[in-house]
């Protein structure tokens, strides 16, 4: 058994790891410590390729997600827009992703947005920038301007508009946020694995 896992891993290690990168150029994971080569393709490969559910995307994306403007995102190592269900993101006024950037399901990214005085044109408010380290949870909204710096959690259900700095934690509370300074720095660095 220990040699027939051996091969397997060696093969998912060398060859489905060179038939990831050909069909994803822009997936960038550690080698380990993430999904192995074979659980990328068997979660996204029919959708993705064949099906062309997100066919343009150069990252694995999620059939249950929508990414509109996929050439207008630069994203890091580890940062994969889409990669859970129900994200939509419209980056067709830009969108700049840090390393190690999470967004959790049904989360909605919009990089634009209407002119309030004809629904239209787009406001002048464009973009979004997401720092390093960056866990975004569940169901939570980011709109145009928004600027979120490094080493930021933001909990589940928040809407993001502005300027967050670095090393916070954001929360929702009694209908408003309340931004918490980190006691101590992120741990790990993306940067420093070897990259797959």
């Amino acid at each position: 058994m220990g040699l027939l896992k051996n091969i397997l891993e060696r093969l998912d290690d060398n060859v489905l790891k060179a038939v990831v990168k050909w069909l994803w150029p822009q997936y960038k994971r550690p080698r380990f410590g993430y999904m192995k080569n074979y659980q990328v393709l068997q979660r996204y490969f029919i959708s993705q390729k064949i099906l062309r559910i997100n066919g343009k995307v150069p990252w694995p994306t999620d059939f249950r997600s929508r990414i509109v403007g996929c050439e207008n995102i630069t994203k890091g190592i580890c940062s994969d827009p889409g990669d859970n269900p129900g994200i939509y993101i419209n980056a067709t006024g830009g969108l700049k992703l840090g390393n190690n950037v999470n967004i959790g399901q049904n989360t909605t990214i919009t990089t634009t947005n209407h002119y309030k005085y004809d629904h239209r044109k787009t406001s002048h408010t464009k973009g979004v920038t997401i720092g390093d380290n960056v866990w975004i949870g569940a169901n939570v909204s980011i709109v145009a301007g928004t600027n979120i710096g490094d080493n930021v959690t933001i909990g589940a259900g928040c809407f993001i508009s502005g300027e967050i700095p670095s090393n916070q934690t954001v929360i929702l509370k009694a209908e408003n946020l309340n931004i918490i300074p980190k006691t101590k720095a992120y741990e790990w660095d993306c940067t420093q694995d070897e990259l797959g």
